[in-house]
């Protein structure tokens, strides 16, 4: 009697889970219909278990090729959080402080010129608050290397560092550039050997590391059209070829040029909802974490490249970042006390507003949330 209760017992919960991923992909589809979505991946996270993992839409519109559970995507900013995380293990090695000068790790000069008193330090670029913008570009570190660029000064606020918020992609690039030159090792391998490796995860910032196969293809909205974007998957092998170690970092794109599935960044995501530690094995350390997580400015509720929002569902506060390039749109998000995360990836869509993003996100996190989490 007791088997067989047992066995209508696991058949009620399938059918149950079966009923809930139906009408979870069935909310979902009509949303992207709503929207005009290209293709949206995504991946759930549930007491530290990938509950959930399914592919929409297209990952080829010319080839009319479906999107799979194993396709990567160019994330966007979520690679951020990548470069943070190596500075973190950095710090517990001592080889270098979240206080120390700016400068002296990067190699050359980083003072805002309105406030040359004031020390920029590693803690207020990985945080946004060095005063450094991106109005001389962000794909060189020549934009803001005083002996290389005489319109250098542009690249700071009128803001004294340390005492305001101001989002910037030359920051991170930046980052990508010190984990260099303090480690001897060229940044993407050591992300893959300190981080996806020891986690067990496909990606990576070359784009020739990679099977280009797997590449979904990423989609600008004009005209009422989806327009292929085939910089987002450039190879830059002839700059690539003279790559200097501590320097032509930003080829690589440590502020935006991670690739990887939906499953696996959920997967480097429970890590983190961890505090630093997932399925055994230690990333970093659980007071390294919790500094990443903690918000250093009330503007934005940033902390280092991870930062607090309550915006995405109602009554919850979520801790991840997001990433937006080249007509992508991706989002990565945990409650580290409820143990849940989720993460959505899309390729393209037609709203692309900011309150069209917010749609995007913020309906498919809810109907997950509601239908997967809570129900």
């Amino acid at each position: 009697m007791k088997k067989l209760f047992s066995t209508f017992f696991c058949l009620f919960i399938f059918l149950n889970s079966f009923a809930q991923f139906e009408k979870t992909e069935t909310e979902i589809t009509e949303m992207m219909k709503k929207i005009d979505v290209a293709g949206l991946a995504i991946a759930v996270v549930k007491d530290n278990q990938l509950i959930y993992n399914h592919s929409f839409g297209k990952k080829s519109i010319e080839n009319n090729t479906m999107l799979s559970n194993t396709d990567i995507f160019r994330i966007a900013s979520i690679s951020k959080s990548f470069a943070a995380t190596s500075i973190m293990q950095l710090v517990e090695a001592k080889k270098l402080s979240l206080d120390d000068d700016f400068g002296n790790l990067v190699g050359f000069k980083i003072r805002n010129p309105k406030y040359p008193e004031t020390i920029i330090t590693l803690r207020m670029v990985l945080s946004h608050t060095s005063s450094i913008n991106d109005s001389q570009g962000y794909f060189y570190l020549d934009a803001i290397n005083p002996s290389k660029n005489e319109n250098w000064a542009k690249c700071y606020t009128d803001k004294q560092p340390g005492t305001g918020y101001l989002y910037c992609n030359l920051n991170f690039n930046m980052i990508g550039a010190v984990i260099e030159r303090i480690t001897g090792q060229r940044y993407d391998s050591y992300v893959k050997q300190h981080i996806l490796s020891p986690l067990n995860l496909y990606g990576g910032y070359c784009i020739d590391s990679l099977d280009s196969q797997r590449f979904a293809s990423l989609y600008e909205y004009e005209n009422k059209t989806f327009k292929l974007a085939p910089a987002a998957y450039a190879p830059r092998r002839e700059e690539l070829s003279t790559y200097q170690l501590g320097y032509s970092t930003p080829i690589l794109s440590p502020t935006g040029g991670m690739k990887i599935s939906a499953a696996d960044l959920a997967k480097y995501m429970t890590m983190h909802m961890n505090y630093g530690k997932a399925n055994g094995v230690k990333i970093i350390s659980k007071k390294s974490s919790k500094q990443m997580q903690k918000p250093l400015n009330s503007e934005e509720n940033y902390g280092l490249a991870l930062r607090t929002t309550d915006r995405l569902i109602n009554g919850k506060t979520l801790t991840g970042h997001t990433g937006s390039a080249y007509g992508l749109y991706s989002a990565m998000f945990f409650e580290p006390k409820e143990k849940f995360g989720i993460v959505v990836i899309t390729n393209g869509t037609s709203a692309k507003s900011e309150d069209g993003f917010r749609t995007v996100i913020k309906e498919s996190f809810n109907i997950l949330y509601r239908n997967l989490i809570v129900k």
